[in-house]
């Protein structure tokens, strides 16, 4: 039984570095001796944490979903990611709420053309419009930090439709 002579770890027979520290162990042929094959390099060993297969953190991936919906549909179509639950889940819901907001802004856009009519429109309009794209930077605000904190945040109806479609 050999140990290392750097860290103390046993060594199986014949090994020429050790499995813990990398250190080469002490040769067994003499000093100016050849054996006719070139000696097997050091393994490389790190310490820091595994190298994931995805080139972007899911948190940032989830995060960069709901940047418009281009980056969403693109997380949806390329791998990784589309095998990701955490990613899939920010992209349907950034799609999804992307829907419903132009299916909102319809509506309002309905409603401010019948109070032109009446001719109060353009006083509840200067109210209402900022109002509404305020509230759509904080959610927006709001859904990007969540993803980025790694956490799926669910949207009231929409988040459970986006959980279904994720899977």
């Amino acid at each position: 039984m050999a140990f290392c002579a750097a860290c103390g770890t046993q060594l199986a027979d014949g090994a020429a570095f050790c499995p813990k520290c990398g250190k080469a162990t002490a040769p067994s042929a003499p000093v100016g001796a050849s054996t006719g094959s070139a000696p097997a390099p050091a393994p490389i060993v790190t310490s820091g944490p595994a190298v994931s297969a995805e080139p972007i953190a899911e948190n940032v991936a989830g995060m960069l979903a709901y940047f418009t919906i281009i980056p969403a549909i693109i997380f949806l179509l390329i791998e990784p990611y589309n095998r990701n639950r955490f990613v899939r889940f920010h992209s349907f819901q950034c799609l999804f709420t992307a829907g419903a907001l132009v299916v909102i802004e319809v509506v309002l856009m309905i409603f401010m053309s019948v109070l032109h009519v009446v001719g109060i429109g353009w006083i509840i309009g200067m109210i209402l419009w900022p109002l509404f794209w305020l509230a759509l930077l904080a959610l927006w605000l709001l859904l990007v930090i969540k993803a980025y904190q790694h956490q799926m945040f669910k949207l009231p109806v929409i988040g459970d439709i986006a959980e279904k479609q994720a899977g």
